[in-house]
């Protein structure tokens, strides 16, 4: 994959991750005296120097193939494929690679809700996920033809700008190839007939996505007159205060504060002025619970959650002081660090708690949040205004944090205090060394260790856990891949 990043803000290009050329010569230079194939090396430091993902989204009416088609495209089962209420769908964006360039894809798989209607509920899902993507997938059962909600759904995307790949699925063989030749009448250009199930076409697709995905995100993320203002999404369950916080944020009623379901149905961005500074903000409030539309409700949140992360560069993650940490907290939790986020958790409705809950409350943190410590954590109260101003210097020390970079060589010279203080474990009579490494990328910090043996995840969070110690890294997950040295006999000739 050819990314290219500034690393040294000499507004100068290059290919070796957040390295300089003098850097990564020295790099290479060492990499050969310990054995590495350096072909390998050189691979590593790219896989890991990514900048933000370009998004893909899948969309269409339900039970046209959207999830089978994500399983084909992310190469494993992992989208679920049933269209029932009540099929949990913790994940709706996954990671995929075809010829060689990564990408990530939003499924809006099936879910069909009579309540909303149809086109309603398909239209919500297309919206969020549209919203996200770089470019979409728009699936079509060749066999059925295009229906009135798809052409609804082709309404949006020409509204939306996004290019489009049209997969004309359930295409099993030549017989359906003229099905298919149908649905140019849709006029989003040529349909490619595949078979999600069986994967007939879905090469040929691909090679068409790659062409509408830029080679990196349209939007740039950096400092003022790079990507414009900084943006921020404000995130977590239904009703856990995020357009009151907008609001008292922008001083004024800017989105409706409502109990019912689907108060705020487009995604509200607002530049706002603070400190001197103006950040951009993505409510995704608006996605109410109704009780017999729980499951559907979660998924449609999840949903609108992915796609406000993708858009931002920190995630004020929003929890309900008042009430226990949920499941659902702890998915959106995840799903910032997964995405790679700079990260604020703010706890709302402080005014509201007594002693007792207090002293619960921080129970729960220890035991639920202790994976994200590195966090930086504001209790505030968006009704009273309480600790308001201590948001934004949380939000910068996470960007901060998130923009750091460990030169290689100081880096080096901490790991090899860190191994002879603390060594790998013996396995198997053998000791595996972290032998050098290099911070290939930022935004978040990604770091690539090349070791002499397989380092164990417990060995990996010790190292990441010196690493915050010894150079802050507040507010940011940090990514960790470690390569180990082949035996010589079986490198490449």
């Amino acid at each position: 994959m050819n990314d290219h990043i500034h690393s040294d803000g000499s507004g100068e290009e290059h290919d070796h991750g957040a390295l300089g050329d003098a850097e990564y010569a020295e790099f290479m230079e060492l990499a050969a005296e310990e054995g590495f194939d350096l072909e390998d090396v050189e691979g590593a430091i790219e896989a890991a120097g990514h900048g933000p993902l370009p998004v893909l989204a899948v969309v269409g009416r339900p039970n046209v193939g959207k999830s089978t088609l994500v399983n084909r495209i992310i190469g494993r089962r992992e989208a679920v494929v049933e269209d029932k209420p009540g099929v949990t769908r913790d994940r709706v964006t996954y990671e995929a690679e075809w010829a060689g360039r990564r990408f990530k894809v939003v499924d809006t798989g099936g879910w069909e809700q009579d309540v909303l209607g149809i086109d309603a509920s398909v239209a919500a899902q297309a919206e969020y996920a549209i919203e996200a993507a770089d470019a979409v997938v728009f699936v079509v059962d060749a066999k059925v033809g295009a229906t009135d909600t798809d052409e609804a759904v082709v309404r949006l995307l020409r509204k939306a700008g996004k290019p489009v790949v049209l997969a004309a699925n359930k295409v099993d063989g030549p017989s359906g190839e003229a099905d298919a030749a149908y649905l140019w009448s849709l006029g989003l250009g040529e349909p490619h007939p595949v078979s999600a199930l069986h994967g007939r076409g879905t090469g040929d697709m691909l090679d068409a996505v790659l062409e509408a995905l830029p080679e990196a995100p349209e939007q740039t993320f950096g400092g003022a007159g790079v990507g414009g203002p900084r943006r921020i999404a404000l995130i977590g369950r239904p009703n856990v205060g995020k357009s009151s916080l907008l609001n008292k944020v922008a001083g004024e009623e800017r989105v409706v504060v409502n109990e019912l379901a689907g108060t705020t149905r487009d995604p509200v961005d607002e530049l706002i002025e603070l400190g001197g500074v103006t950040w951009k903000f993505v409510d995704t409030a608006g996605i109410r619970k109704r009780v017999h539309l729980q499951q559907g409700a979660d998924y449609y949140a999840s949903l609108r959650t992915a796609a406000a992360v993708e858009k931002a560069e920190v995630a004020v993650i929003l929890i309900d002081a008042s009430d226990s940490i949920s499941v659902q907290d702890q998915r959106i939790v995840t799903m910032a660090v997964e995405a790679g986020r700079a990260m604020v958790i703010a706890y709302n409705k402080w005014d509201t708690l007594d002693e007792e809950r207090r002293y619960y409350l921080e129970r729960e943190i220890e035991t639920e949040f202790g994976q994200v410590a590195w966090a930086p954590r504001v209790n505030v109260s968006a009704r009273t205004g309480r600790h308001m101003e201590k948001l934004v210097p949380a939000i910068e020390t996470a960007l901060a944090g998130w923009e750091t970079r460990v030169p290689t060589g100081r880096l080096n010279a901490f790991l090899g205090e860190l191994v002879a203080a603390h060594p790998h474990p013996i396995r198997g009579g053998k000791q595996p060394r972290i032998l050098f490494g290099t911070q290939a990328g930022t935004k978040p910090p990604r770091f690539v260790l090349f070791a002499s043996g397989f380092i164990e995840a417990g060995y990996r969070r010790f190292i990441e856990r010196r690493l915050r110690e010894e150079f802050g890294f507040e507010g940011t997950p940090i990514h960790i891949s470690v390569r180990v040295r082949e035996k010589r006999g079986n490198k490449k000739k």
